[in-house]
């Protein structure tokens, strides 16, 4: 098993607290600021709200663009951490989850665009009021599209990771494990639910993402206020060792 550097140490701190702070921010903004604007149904009201509560949105849209600089930390980190276990799929997992903070960076997008259809620029004005303001529905909902379609990839990133933090040893195996089971709950999930529209109508949709929304939660917790495990060295200790020997008892040859 690969020794851990200073640099994965350094990595495993910067990794636990933009994880911490990613899942605070996102909820935050999605549940404490956008989600009480939004009237299920009703466009009209919706409208209201956020033409009334405009900063509120706002600020929603700056927690998910520094959610988005979050997981772009965070992927880096773990790129860092997990590169010695196995390069080209710590690679993979780092790029998977860039789709992801990509798709969030949209969903900020959304959110400038309902702004600007439910406000007074003059080429609008040819549309009717309630046009508007269906159409400023339509483009805040894309907001679901977007998490959605990132999903999976989320997903796969979670599952590369988990099976690189299964073989690396640096957190609990058990742990790892969940990880590895909930990630890839996560993705067939997500694809069912991208070609079965109502399949969270059979599982509920807060079920898609909770169980590995909870192990990076706790893995994000474990690494920062725990650290990394060190794995089994004997090995790498042992075959130094073979080596140094070697090499010392062939040196007098040279000389």
């Amino acid at each position: 098993m690969n020794r851990i550097d200073n640099s994965q140490r350094t990595a495993a701190k910067i990794a636990g607290v933009s994880g911490l702070l990613a899942v605070v921010i996102v909820v935050f903004g999605n549940y404490a600021l956008l989600g009480p604007l939004v009237v299920p149904g009703n466009a009209v009201e919706t409208a209201r709200n956020i033409v009334a509560h405009q900063t509120q949105l706002r600020v929603a849209l700056i927690c998910f663009l520094t959610y988005g600089v979050s997981v772009v930390v965070l992927l880096s980190a773990l790129y860092v951490i997990l590169r010695p276990v196995d390069r080209l799929l710590a690679l993979i997992g780092a790029l998977f989850r860039f789709v992801f903070a990509l798709l969030w960076l949209l969903s900020t997008l959304n959110l400038l665009g309902t702004l600007r259809l439910l406000g007074n620029t003059g080429y609008l004005q040819v549309l009717g009021a309630e046009q508007l303001q269906a159409l400023a529905r339509v483009t805040l909902a894309a907001n679901f599209d977007d998490y959605y379609v990132g999903l999976p990839f989320f997903g796969l990133a979670a599952t590369v990771c988990a099976y690189l933090w299964l073989r690396s040893g640096y957190i609990p195996k058990t742990l790892a494990a969940f990880g590895l089971v909930a990630s890839a709950w996560c993705v067939f999930c997500a694809f069912v639910f991208l070609i079965f529209p109502h399949f969270n109508e059979v599982v509920n949709d807060y079920w898609f993402d909770s169980p590995l929304a909870i192990f990076e939660l706790v893995v994000s917790f474990w690494i920062l206020f725990k650290g990394l495990k060190k794995g089994d060295d004997s090995e790498v200790d042992y075959v130094n060792a073979g080596s140094t020997k070697s090499v010392s008892l062939q040196l007098p040859v040279f000389l």
